[in-house]
């Protein structure tokens, strides 16, 4: 090769390397580096929350003028506790419009037929309601019951209340999860419920793989009018019409 082609070889070369380098130190600084590849929150049409009583007394005229399109309600856990409000989030969602859910947070300590007839106890069967969750994750900081159960009995368990819930409301159930118990138990399983998944840092895919997802929670500090504090943020997998054919499909 002459020497002037190598001399102009040279110098892209450096400028390319330049680039590199700008754009590096840019991405190591907070810069963009690397366009993001994954959909964002921002990106699906269709919003809701999730609260329980840690919320507080909640507006729920201002939630629902705030675009939110869709609420859980903690309900119980366990086979003896039961959120305290409950019933007010319950009717307080109703009275404006949101459709609502209640939900179920698994104790390990507890069998699932306990659970579900604790569940069920709680909830009325509304038919203008959103299935029933059953929330599943490890809960290490429990005072009562810290410790994991066997993958095989957390899934016995889970069927256990599924069914109960299923029979009891004639809606398929939605399973939310973490990362670490889907890991630990769910992966494989359950294919033919709804699922929710919790992922805050990250697109689902990058922790839950090829997993179907239904609903997103892609913050716990979400801030909604009519909420003083934080609360859990959900997006729902499809368009808006796709949601009305979801709503449309609960009632048969």
């Amino acid at each position: 090769m002459p020497r002037s082609t190598l001399t102009v070889a040279g110098r892209l070369f450096s400028s390319l390397a330049g680039l590199f380098f700008t754009a590096l130190v840019a991405g190591c600084a907070g810069g963009p580096s690397v366009t993001d590849p994954f959909p964002h929150p921002s990106d699906y049409e269709i919003h809701g929350i999730d609260v329980s009583k840690y919320q507080g007394n909640i507006d729920w005229n201002a939630v629902h003028d705030s675009g939110v399109r869709f609420a859980w309600i903690k309900a119980t856990e366990g086979g003896d506790y039961a959120d305290e409000k409950f019933q007010q989030n319950w009717e307080g969602a109703r009275a404006v419009g949101i459709p609502r859910g209640a939900y179920h947070f698994a104790y390990w300590c507890r069998s699932g037929e306990e659970q579900a007839a604790w569940f069920l106890s709680h909830v009325p069967n509304d038919p203008d309601a959103l299935p029933p969750v059953l929330d599943v994750e490890w809960n290490a900081q429990s005072k009562t019951c810290p410790h994991h159960p066997p993958r095989e009995v957390a899934i016995a368990t889970m069927k256990t209340i599924l069914v109960a819930m299923e029979r009891a409301y004639g809606k398929r159930p939605i399973i939310y999860t973490s990362v670490d118990f889907h890991r630990d138990v769910m992966a494989g399983e359950f294919t033919d419920y709804p699922i929710w998944v919790r992922s805050v840092k990250y697109y689902p895919s990058v922790k839950y793989g090829d997993r179907k997802w239904h609903f997103w929670q892609h913050t716990a500090e979400g801030k909604i009018a009519g909420i003083s504090g934080y609360v859990d943020r959900n997006c729902f997998n499809g368009t808006a019409r796709e949601w009305q054919a979801w709503l449309s499909s609960l009632h048969g």
